[in-house]
This record gives C-alpha cells, structure tokens and sequence, in this order.
C-alpha cells in the first residue's frame, strides 16, 4: 500500500508539487496537469523539464490523470473521440518515459438530451471506450475507469454493465470515494436519489485497482454541471471514507490511495482560485489526516 495524490492540488509548478509531495514523506504524484495544462497537453519541451526535475528529486509519477473520455466529452460527437484517441496515444510514450503503467479514463458525459443508457447510445459508448482500451491493451497499459460524472458513474449497475460489454484485462476501476456524493443513481424509476459511496463500491469492490480519496457533503444543484459540495478532510463528510478503507485493507487491497482534497482548489472549477499558500497548506495537511486515518485503520486489525 503507498500514497499518492493529485498534487496540482498543492500548486501548479512541478516544483511545488513536488515541494509537498516530499514535505509529506511520499514519493509519488498522480500527475494531471502541470503549470494549468495536462500531462498529455504538455509541450515536448516542458514534458522534458518535468521529467527532469522529477528525476532529481527522486519522485515518481505513479498515475497520469488524463481527460480522457470525460465528463465534458459527448459520446456522440466524433471530435471528442478523437480528441481521446490523440491524447491517449500521446500519453503513451510518456508514460513509458515516467514508468507508469496506469492512466486515468473515463466513459464519456452524461447526455442531456436523451436517455443516457438507450441501447443505441450505450453501443456507441461502449464501443468508443472499448477502442481506448485496446490502445492500452496493446501498449501494456492499465485504463483507469474513474466513477465520475460519465456513463459508467451512473450507477455500480452502468459501471459493472462497462466492464460486461468491454471485456479486457487492461480496464480496471480506480474508485474515487466522493463522487457518488453529488452524483444522481441513474438506475430504476424516477424520481433518482444521490448514490452512496459505500453501496457502489461495495458492488464494484472486485475490480478496483486504485483509489481516490475525497470527501464531503452535497448541498445542492448549480447552473453547472457539478453541483455544489462542501468538501472535507478525509471521514469527515459522507463519503463512507474509514469504513471503505477499513474493508480495503481488511481484504487485501495493497494498491495506492490518491487524495484528491478539493479544499482549497476544485480542478474543474476556474473560479476557485485561493492564495497559494492556503492550497499548498490545505494538501499537505489533507495528506497527514488521510495517513492517520490509515495508521488509526491499521492498528484496529493489530
């Protein structure tokens, strides 16, 4: 088991990324983007600088957190799709160069304006993420499905339906606590309820590879796409955190936990924009609850 997080949520320079990173005793990042651009997004040049200073510092990349079939991708549209496609094959040799063999994926938005699991819509989508993770399949790769706001985060039921119609052993799930928190469970009749974290990932359990950590509590709905939450230090909020970690190690799970604090940053959201200070401050001490929760959890089973 080892840790790791989304550590532009410190700062936005590789260096203080990696700055907290080792303030925290830790030796890996999931890496999503760099000075404000993704990893995948990132000039030849800038790539080689990060690649160099993390090579200094004796840090590692462990996950690339890619935009890859988002939540801002429609299914439908083919430029979305390509755009995936392109990223992903540029991730691919800089992953290699990392010695990663995970990237973050996800299963394209949520449509609006039709029924998002029609059977028509679902063998476009299924057969758009099964293209992408062929890709990975043939690199040697891991494709990271995220329960996010996508088709397969709909429900464990969209998720498990995923992995049913994909089929490879190159797509795996990397769970992310806090999303079903402000996510609707698209699955049986109207009106549908927010999802709870410990029921869907007490569904999906079997084919989780990795974790994300974040908490909170729902609020309400925005003009948005992503409602509003108060985010929390970790088991503090709804997210089921101590007792999804607690049955994680109590059965075996040796992966790696990423916090993802949205504290002081929420990377989709280009109006939060705090003193730097407060969002490195806010990530390290994020880090250092989230190791005494795992510490606390630990010495239960002792």
């Amino acid at each position: 088991m080892y840790h790791t997080g989304f550590a532009d949520e410190a700062g936005d320079s590789i260096d203080v990324q990696i700055r907290a990173t080792q303030e925290l005793g830790w030796s890996n990042i999931e890496a999503r983007s760099v000075g404000g651009v993704n990893l995948t997004d990132l000039s030849d040049e800038k790539f080689d600088q990060v690649c160099e200073k993390l090579a200094v510092a004796d840090v590692r990349i462990n996950c690339l957190g890619s935009a890859i079939a988002n939540w801002s991708r429609d299914p439908r549209r083919e430029e979305d799709f390509q755009y995936s496609v392109e990223a992903l094959q540029r991730a691919i040799p800089r992953m290699y160069r990392l010695g990663t063999s995970m990237i973050r994926g996800m299963s394209f938005a949520v449509v609006q304006d039709e029924e998002p699991d029609s059977p028509e819509l679902e063998k476009i989508i299924f057969g758009k993420v099964r293209h992408l993770v062929r890709i990975c399949e043939e690199a040697g790769i891991l494709y990271l499905h995220e329960n996010c706001m996508n088709y397969g985060g709909m429900s464990h039921e969209h998720t498990l339906r995923l992995l049913d119609n994909v089929r490879s052993p190159s797509l795996r799930l990397v769970f992310d606590t806090g999303n079903p928190l402000f996510t609707y469970r698209r699955h049986g009749p109207k009106p549908y309820r927010k999802q709870s974290s410990w029921e869907f990932y007490a569904n999906v359990r079997e084919w989780i590879h990795y974790v994300h950590i974040k908490d909170g509590r729902y609020i309400r709905e925005s003009a948005g796409i992503f409602p509003e939450v108060e985010y929390t230090f970790p088991a503090e909020g709804d997210g089921d955190v101590e007792r999804i970690v607690r049955d994680l190690l109590q059965t075996g799970y040796d992966g790696g936990f990423s916090i993802e604090p949205h504290l002081a940053v929420v990377h989709h959201d280009s109006s939060a924009q705090p003193a730097n200070e407060v969002r490195y401050n806010n990530y390290v001490e994020y880090g250092r609850r989230f190791m005494r929760l795992v510490e606390a959890v630990t010495g239960d089973r002792a």
